[in-house]
């Protein structure tokens, strides 16, 4: 992989992490009969196991397009606003490469979903009980992508909690 051309931007991957754990979308890059296609995701990062979980629809173009070619390449933004004055924009942001896979086994399908509805309800416990029955679980795809590179930079004033 070709390195960052502005090595004062770059981050380590610790805090590209810790982008990944804030970030609320990623937007994957993926590619049909050299016809590029583009998808933002809600997702959530499995920090045991340094992977990204997303759910969608059983059919569609991306389930479609993945079946064929499942490279993906991904970004997750922090966008932290323009710098008035300074000609500079105030971010900080990941870019990954990975193959995405779909999860059929019981446990981890939950324990994605888990995850998910951690991240994202105020009440994760009782969300986690009204939603995640033995039905809903088993009709629920689950993307898994492990990132194999990853990249990341930002803006020198981009502080990342």
């Amino acid at each position: 992989m070709r390195e960052i051309r502005r090595k004062e931007k770059a981050i380590d991957e610790e805090e590209q992490l810790r982008i990944l754990n804030r970030a609320l979308y990623v937007t994957i890059a993926m590619c049909n009969n050299n016809i590029p296609y583009l998808v933002t995701l809600n997702f959530v990062l499995d920090n045991d196991q340094k992977c990204i979980y997303f759910h969608c629809a059983k059919k569609g173009k991306k389930i479609e397009i993945l079946e064929k070619n499942n490279l993906i390449w991904g970004e997750a933004m922090l966008d932290f606003g323009y710098l008035e004055g300074e000609c500079d924009h105030n971010y900080a942001s990941v870019h990954f490469q990975s193959n995405v896979t779909f999860i059929e086994e019981f446990e981890e399908k939950k324990k994605a979903l888990e995850l998910l509805i951690e991240k994202f309800e105020k009440e994760p416990e009782k969300k986690n009980k009204e939603y995640l029955t033995e039905k809903s679980i088993i009709n629920v795809k689950i993307g898994k992508i492990n990132i194999s590179y990853m990249s990341g930079k930002k803006n020198k004033k981009a502080v990342i909690d």
